[in-house]
């Protein structure tokens, strides 16, 4: 299978986000040099003219389709149109230009939130379409199939090596820590560093603490897809995760004692769970020769390291501001 040339023209879609500047960082630590990105303002990728100009234009090799719309229980529940209109604009728009202009190779990311709510575990790649969705996240699950399956509409009518990855639970630097539309691992370690912050001993935990989710992090994703774009073609998508999980109570004990040893968790059962559990069979991923390096307790705490580092660079920022206001 044909490797990307160090000086190879690569698109990284999405660059500024968690999974994209993961992605960037890793391209940049294997010594490629022609890094393509285009920023929010530069071009909105829900419009075909303007991403089709942009292809036009930059003429990449390699596309990286990791941006999209994204956020937890929260924003999906409270922000339908947006998930659904958006992701798939952002797929149908990158898909179709990379055809237009004769891309040799396309990794299009999607999420595990594809599978049927009642998914046997661990889940398989065959287990798609076969259930109902989860209701909390359905509008994002659904432009995530609508990308698996633009991916192999352009593979079987025009020859394209456009290949699908489906990411478990992702966590690390440049995440979103938003309380009001972020995912529970940052979600957490916002909550337990607030708390330590503000002196109070309870910490609320959304649902029962029940659920079992796994957890990657995004720098392992990043190695992940670069091997992808090295060493898969096929119409199928194939799932990246670390086959193992533990409940939502055993996450937050695992945050707490990174972030406020002192904390006491607290239940709001009033909240929904979401799905019951959710873990990946990556068999077919473990096949091709790769595995995760990074354990979730290391995560967690360089997570915690870069999130304190960004929470210090903005009151630094303030207080320059502040001085030539002065």
């Amino acid at each position: 299978m044909t490797m990307m040339p160090l000086d190879a023209r690569i698109y990284v879609a999405g660059h500024a986000g968690l999974v994209g500047s993961a992605v960037v960082r890793r391209l940049e630590s294997a010594g490629y040099t022609n890094i393509l990105s285009a920023s929010r303002h530069q071009l909105d990728l829900r419009d075909q003219a303007e991403v089709s100009h942009w292809f036009k234009a930059n003429r990449p090799d390699y596309v990286f389709l990791v941006a999209g719309t994204v956020g937890g229980i929260m924003a999906n529940s409270t922000r339908p149109a947006e998930f659904i209109y958006d992701n798939m604009m952002i797929h149908g728009t990158v898909v179709h230009a990379s055809h237009e202009y004769d891309v040799t190779k396309l990794l299009y990311l999607g999420s595990s939130c594809i599978y049927p709510r009642d998914a046997h575990q661990p889940i398989n790649e065959d287990q798609l379409l076969t259930g109902p969705l989860e209701p909390t996240n359905e509008w994002y699950a659904i432009a995530k199939i609508a990308g698996i399956k633009l991916c192999q509409a352009y593979r079987k009518q025009y020859g394209r090596d456009f290949i699908s990855a489906m990411p478990t639970n992702l966590y690390g630097p440049n995440d979103n820590f938003d309380l009001t539309s972020s995912h529970v691992l940052p979600a957490l370690i916002r909550k337990f560093h607030d708390a330590r912050q503000e002196g109070r001993t309870a910490v609320e935990i959304w649902g029962t603490g029940s659920p079992m989710r796994e957890f990657l992090h995004v720098d392992d994703l990043a190695d992940a897809c670069v091997y992808l774009m090295d060493h898969y073609s096929d119409h199928s998508h194939i799932n990246l995760g670390t086959g193992k999980d533990l409940t939502i109570k055993a996450l937050a004990e695992k945050v707490r004692d990174v972030v406020y040893p002192e904390g006491q968790l607290e239940f709001d059962t009033s909240k929904p769970d979401g799905t019951p559990r959710k873990v990946l069979d990556v068999s077919k991923l473990t096949m091709l020769g790769w595995t995760p390096k990074i354990e979730l307790d290391d995560g967690i705490r360089s997570t915690y390291q870069w999130f304190l580092e960004q929470q210090a660079n903005h009151n630094d920022m303030r207080g320059l501001t502040t001085v030539a206001g002065a």
